[in-house]
């Protein structure tokens, strides 16, 4: 089994990947203030028939992160940066929270890259509706003022109720981002929108839906609609951190939709 974790300068970023196995690449891209170590349980299991790739998302883990603005845009240009130095003309691309709308927008702008998009717990918009219109840039604003650590405890609490062992990994992964650098990263992933996009997304799609999470179940809902060659998948027993509190069943998704499309 081949293995590869090193670090490549792309866009002016130094962003550290990892790469197991062989065959048909799937790229994994984590959720905003977390790092590629979120997908442990996928790679444990799909880098047995698939050349797994996971990165850390620039501003994350142990990638660099710019002076200046933070332009989402870069987001997409950076995992199509990484595929080209990889050499994969194609790739299957799996997301989670902020890591699906990456894929999600990696689809709309580089279609030619993506065999299929397994979208988990995926937001396409900011502004969905009366509610994320008023609380999202009061969200952005408060962020300013809330210590990496009290945000890291919050999203601990929350998000381990299925899974105790997420509590660790989360505090980890939070409280590696200094504050300053936190708010440069959530003033441009709050503010991704492809709302008016969707249609565009021609490959063949899987929507998976934590069966308790309620902070994207409506977006992941019209996605369902609006994407030609999609399906949702509710996973039982799971919040946000759909793919670390359930792995069986995400995993049997996954490899249920790879083969199909593979066939």
């Amino acid at each position: 089994m081949s293995e590869e974790m090193p670090k490549v300068k792309i866009n002016n970023v130094e962003l550290y990947y990892e790469v197991k196995g062989s065959g048909n690449a799937i790229v994994f891209t984590h959720g905003a203030s977390w790092d590629h170590r979120q997908w442990k349980p996928q790679i444990d299991e799909l880098a047995k028939q698939y050349k797994t790739i996971t990165w850390d998302v620039r501003g994350h883990g142990q990638s660099s992160l710019p002076k200046g603005k933070v332009d989402s845009e870069d987001f997409s240009k950076d995992l199509i940066g990484l595929l080209a130095h990889l050499n994969v003309k194609q790739a299957h691309l799996c997301g989670l929270s902020m890591g699906g709308h990456i894929s999600l927008q990696t689809a709309i702008r580089h279609p030619e890259f993506v065999k299929s998009l397994i979208l988990i717990g995926t937001p396409f918009t900011n502004t969905y509706n009366w509610f994320e219109k008023v609380l999202v840039p009061i969200n952005r604003w408060s962020s300013i003022f809330i210590p990496m650590r009290v945000m890291a405890m919050i999203q601990a609490r929350m998000l381990s109720k299925f899974n105790s062992k997420n509590k660790q990994y989360i505090k980890e992964s939070v409280t590696s981002i200094p504050l300053n650098r936190w708010i440069r990263i959530w003033n441009s992933v709050s503010t991704m929108e492809s709302g008016n996009d969707l249609h565009k997304i021609s490959c063949p799609t899987l929507i998976l839906q934590g069966d308790h999470d309620t902070m994207t179940e409506r977006q992941q809902q019209e996605m369902a609609k609006r994407i030609p060659l999609s399906k949702l998948v509710y996973i039982k027993n799971a919040h946000h951190a759909t793919n670390l509190d359930n792995p069986t069943q995400v995993n049997n998704e996954i490899i249920n939709h790879l083969s199909e499309i593979e066939a």
